[in-house]
């Protein structure tokens, strides 16, 4: 069975997750731990842009996984 809950705040979200766990019930959330800025966003799209037009390659993995490195720790 899948239920789907949206909280309108933060506090309504900590009472129903706490209403879970006191209950001992198995549960999954969709946290947004991958919010972009809107700087972001437009950088995403431009890139995209620029490589579906072949002005640019795609990134070599290594590259990305380091600049990741540099932003998450």
């Amino acid at each position: 069975m899948t239920v789907s809950v949206n909280p309108q705040n933060k506090q309504e979200e900590k009472v129903l997750l706490a209403f879970l766990d006191s209950l001992k019930y198995d549960y999954e959330t969709e946290e947004d731990d991958l919010f972009l800025t809107d700087e972001q966003q437009a950088e995403v799209l431009k890139r995209d842009k620029a490589f579906m037009k072949g002005k640019t390659t795609a990134r070599d993995w290594n590259e990305i996984k380091q600049e990741m490195d540099r932003v998450y720790r």
